[in-house]
């Protein structure tokens, strides 16, 4: 029946090895399940619905992509769009988390859209690789910066606006104690050096006392508390909320693309460069955004992490199958992971920091990719990086990169290497901003 489904021995692997790469993608991404309800409660979610909401999604989402498109691929909330659901939707906006929720699942029907009748391909190609980079740059600095910010290491100064926290404090010597750890552990090239990073600085703050044990460590969930159920998706449908819809179906898109194209070629499953069976993936992705919604998170997309799982063997959706049963099963483990969510309490949280630092180090790499020799793809990936943690606002530095882009390829009378889409996009930014509050 498994070779059936999934064509293991077809594919050069084995149950065995499939089991293992499951196993390791999902000690690998396992961080989600503590860091992403610190986002969602920020948008005022409560903690345990938040918990349960990420772990059934990402649960439900990693089968579907496996019994969908038979890849070795799992999904859970993304990082970088949690950031922006909250930070920038939320709180920045003022929208309602029931009303987010629908904005999330509206993007996603058009995320299914897009897919269905083709038109991606247009949108994919019309932005620039500097702005895509980019983007992944300005989020990982972006998530560091919280990071640091809960871990204690920076705090506000009325002066220099940032400056250099307590670094006496608990919560910044446990942040630096599990920083320290999570490095050695990546410089030593362990793939699952965030999980045992953040395991080892919650049996710190246990051991130390900072964080209280827990009353209990298994309990079923309750799926009366997910937050899907308050999902407001007529609200959803305001004019005004179409910026930040159109924000969340672009990173949705690129984000998606980029781990099945990165995790496909690490798994030498590309075939003259495509990808088959690319759009049963992405329509899997779609529909865990969509099912996410539903059920109350943030965007869900394809995880990088799924290329450790990769790097030990895995490659059909088997491996797939065992990561999403055990995120299902991690449901049971409600206490705990509500524990690492709540972290000291306050505005600090030096559990989770030092894997958003991390976590941030991984996506800034996407720098390297980028040509800084060219100033008309250096500028906008410059601006596009740097106004997304200097406003605490992912939208504002892609609004940024997008106007600086076509105007330096103007400039430089390279127009014409600019897609009309582009150029669309860059005046309604314009206008938003002109017109608009910020």
């Amino acid at each position: 029946m498994l070779e059936r489904l999934f064509h293991v021995r077809a594919a050069g692997s084995t149950p065995g090895r499939e089991a293992l790469g499951g196993l390791t993608t999902f000690l690998t991404m396992a961080y989600i399940l503590a860091v992403n309800p610190v986002f969602l409660t920020a948008a005022g979610m409560p903690l345990e619905g938040a918990i349960v909401a990420t772990a059934l999604s990402a649960g439900l989402a990693t089968l579907l992509m496996a019994l969908v498109a038979n890849y070795p691929i799992a999904l859970a909330p993304g990082m970088g769009m949690n950031a922006f659901f909250a930070y920038n939707v939320c709180a920045g906006a003022g929208v309602p988390w029931p009303t987010a929720l629908g904005l999330v699942f509206w993007s996603g029907l058009a995320f299914i859209l897009l897919t269905v009748t083709g038109a991606r391909r247009v949108l994919v190609r019309a932005v620039p690789a500097s702005i895509k980079l980019a983007g992944a740059v300005g989020i990982g600095f972006f998530i560091a910066f919280i990071g640091l910010q809960h871990g204690g290491l920076v705090r506000a100064d009325k002066a220099t606006l940032v400056g250099l926290g307590d670094l006496g404090s608990a919560p910044a010597l446990l942040t630096l104690f599990g920083l320290a750890l999570g490095l050695a552990l990546m410089a030593a090239g362990v793939h699952t050096a965030i999980f045992w990073a953040l395991a080892a600085t919650l049996a710190a703050a246990l051991v130390t006392g900072v964080v209280p044990p827990p009353a209990e460590l298994v309990r079923a969930p309750s799926l009366l508390a997910l937050p899907g159920l308050q999902i407001d998706l007529w609200g959803a449908l305001r004019l005004e909320y179409v910026p930040l819809m159109l924000v969340l179906l672009f990173f949705a898109l690129f984000d998606t693309l980029g781990t099945l194209m990165g995790v496909a070629h690490q798994a030498g499953l590309l075939r003259e460069g495509e990808l088959p069976r690319i759009e049963r993936a992405l329509a899997a992705d779609a529909a865990g955004m969509v099912g996410g919604a539903l059920i109350g998170t943030s965007p869900v997309t394809s995880y990088i992490e799924s290329g450790a799982g990769v790097a030990v063997g895995a490659r059909t959706g088997l491996a797939s199958v065992v990561t999403g049963v055990l995120l299902l099963v991690s449901l049971f483990f409600t206490p705990l992971v509500a524990l690492v969510g709540q972290g000291t309490g306050g505005s600090t949280n030096p559990v989770t920091a030092p894997a958003l630092i991390l976590v941030g180090i991984l996506m800034v790499q996407a720098v390297r990719e980028i040509d800084w020799t060219d100033p008309t793809e250096a500028a906008p990936a410059f601006f596009t990086a740097l106004v997304m943690p200097l406003t605490f606002n992912i939208s504002h530095g892609l609004a940024a990169g997008i106007v600086v882009y076509a105007l330096v390829k103007l400039a430089a009378r390279r127009g014409r290497e600019v897609h009309w889409l582009m150029y669309a996009l860059a005046v309604l930014f314009l206008l938003r901003y002109a017109f608009l509050p910020a």
